[in-house]
């Protein structure tokens, strides 16, 4: 492999981070003034219109960056991925929220027996859950609702339309054996 291929292969790897000159060359094993040529010869190469990307050297670092030609395509590219399908994390929050709001992110947290901090950001920035209040409990923890952008992208006109939920049907006792109880001998 030729070493243009291997600077541009780690620069890539090290994403958003990028890396400073001496990781170049202690990682290439080279010195210090092949590296630089590497990098121009890396930045020749990108700086061509067939490239949507740029190498840069930001804070002290080289970083592989989009073209500001390439503005307005990368944000239809943010418009279309918030338009996007919800994953099952937010749609199971947005369950959650929907059947009990207001609920605080710690109510969801304990009903999904997961962290739910990411998918309820998620849904925030979607502009399908806002924050509506705050909860007397102690530290007056934020509390959650849906939007009407909610009830729009589910086709309800109000949230009595969801459907019920009959929550007595599958009671599992957490004391129950749920092997024995699931596959008793027949006798």
């Amino acid at each position: 492999m030729n070493l243009v291929s291997a600077l541009e292969s780690i620069i890539f790897v090290s994403g958003d981070e990028g890396l400073d000159l001496k990781q170049i060359t202690d990682v290439l094993d080279i010195a210090e003034e092949n590296a630089l040529n590497l990098i121009n010869v890396l930045k020749n190469e990108y700086n061509g219109e067939k490239h949507g990307i740029s190498l840069e050297f930001l804070g002290g670092h080289y970083k592989f960056v989009t073209k500001k030609e390439c503005k307005e395509y990368i944000e239809r590219l943010v418009e279309t991925e918030e338009s996007a399908v919800l994953s099952q994390s937010a749609l199971e929050t947005l369950a959650i929220i929907a059947y009990n709001e207001p609920i605080t992110r710690i109510q969801i947290d304990e009903i999904r027996g997961v962290n739910s901090s990411y998918a309820l950001r998620r849904l925030v920035l979607k502009e399908l859950v806002i924050e509506s209040g705050r909860s007397e409990l102690p530290g007056r923890p934020i509390l959650y609702s849906t939007t009407s952008k909610f009830l729009d992208y589910f086709g309800l006109s109000s949230l009595e339309e969801l459907p019920k939920i009959d929550f007595d049907e599958e009671v599992i006792d957490d004391e129950q054996n749920l092997f024995e109880s699931k596959y008793k001998e027949e006798e």
